[in-house]
């Protein structure tokens, strides 16, 4: 820690993005971005089950953990832009943008629930914003991560941890669901996890009485065909966006184990200390899989094979755990379209990393015959 503090201090200096700077100050940056996200994620886990229970509270203890993660990443945000260190200018404009988003949604997501109460609803515009800014921010941490952590014996463990916080990201708006499924049928029992004010405020926003149609409002507000077809797209398209870069067997398994460790750890938790909890989507471990095995198969059938054959376990596996243990409501009609809209997005991220890999080589190619020309002697 000291001799990183003294790295700081003596790199505090104007430089352009992309400077050069000892790899261990470089290491030790990204490192901070992983506490940084650490405690973001952790205060927004938290945060959700909160408002399952309260209501909206601006100085609540989730939000004061997620507060301390952001404020590290202001600082380093700084750090990277004053001195160039650790990005280039690609990867800083991710960043800056990422935290400028985020900045300025959450003034925006406090005044929209002063006007229009409920801090429950994941799929608001002021909450996209949010969302949308983390996973700018978290585009730019892998884009410099794989241009400036290759020598660290951490390097694959990393990476791993930044696409978690990316799948973290898209799928924490499916929480709303997983919360919402228990906490409706916690009030059908009688014994509902929210507070009575939270219920009737509640249904005081809809104008109606405290019955089963406001509740599920609260808790289901989104179409039965939502949960399903945001998981594949955007949840088991991370993981293979993912596997696709990362370019290592069992890429998309390891990040998705690792996502419902956390999720089950942190159900744990919140269960010991009385909080909501939640189903886990134990069923995106069944896509992940699949996701890593279709990568056996032929180039040219995988995106439209291996989109056909992923959407279908991971909705197998949504039934089972739905029929065995619990899942939200499930339009399963919706696996038709879904596969299609799946199938379009592996053809696409597989056209466009085979452009990048050609444009890459063909520039390579054009740079080693000219060294040789200019190395044969003229006649």
């Amino acid at each position: 820690m000291a001799g990183t503090a003294e790295l700081v201090r003596n790199h505090w200096t104007r430089g352009e993005p992309g400077r050069e700077a000892p790899p261990e100050l470089v290491v030790a940056l990204y490192r901070w971005w992983v506490i940084a996200m650490v405690l973001k994620i952790a205060g927004a886990t938290w945060d959700i089950c909160w408002h399952f229970r309260w209501l909206r509270d601006d100085l609540a203890p989730p939000h004061m953990i997620n507060t301390v993660g952001t404020v590290i990443v202001i600082g380093l945000v700084i750090f990277h832009t004053y001195t160039g260190i650790g990005a280039d200018r690609a990867t800083l404009r991710w960043m800056q943008w990422g935290l400028g988003i985020f900045l300025v949604a959450a003034p925006l997501d406090v005044i929209n629930h002063r006007i229009n109460g409920l801090d429950i609803t994941a799929w608001s515009p002021s909450h996209a914003l949010l969302y949308l800014g983390t996973g700018l921010m978290s585009v730019g941490l892998l884009r410099g991560w794989a241009r400036n952590g290759g020598g660290d014996r951490y390097y694959y463990p990393i990476t791993c941890f930044l696409w978690f916080t990316v799948l973290d990201n898209f799928l924490f708006l499916n929480q709303h669901q997983e919360y919402g499924v228990l906490g409706l049928a916690a009030w059908e029992r009688g014994t509902p996890y929210a507070e009575d004010i939270l219920l009737q405020f509640a249904a005081d926003d809809l104008g109606r009485p405290l019955d089963w149609i406001a509740v599920k409002s609260f808790t289901l507000p989104v179409p039965d065909w939502v949960y399903p077809t945001w998981a594949v797209m955007t949840g088991l398209g991370t993981l293979l966006l993912a596997r696709q870069l990362a370019g290592r067997r069992w890429t998309a398994t390891t990040i998705t184990a690792g996502y419902l460790v956390f999720r089950c750890v942190a159900w744990g938790l919140l269960a010991a200390a009385d909080f909501p909890i939640s189903t886990v989507p134990f069923f995106l471990l069944a896509g992940a899989v699949a996701i890593d095995l279709s990568f056996r198969l032929a180039p040219r059938i995988r995106p439209l094979a291996g989109a056909a054959i992923v959407t279908a376990v991971a909705y197998l596996a949504l039934w089972a755990q739905q029929t065995y243990i619990a899942a939200p409501p499930v339009d399963y009609w919706s696996v038709l379209y879904t596969v299609i809209m799946f199938a379009a997005l592996w053809w696409g991220v597989s056209y466009l990393l085979e452009t990048e890999r050609g444009r890459r080589l063909l520039s390579r190619g054009q740079t080693m015959t000219g060294a040789r020309e200019s190395t044969t002697p003229k006649p």
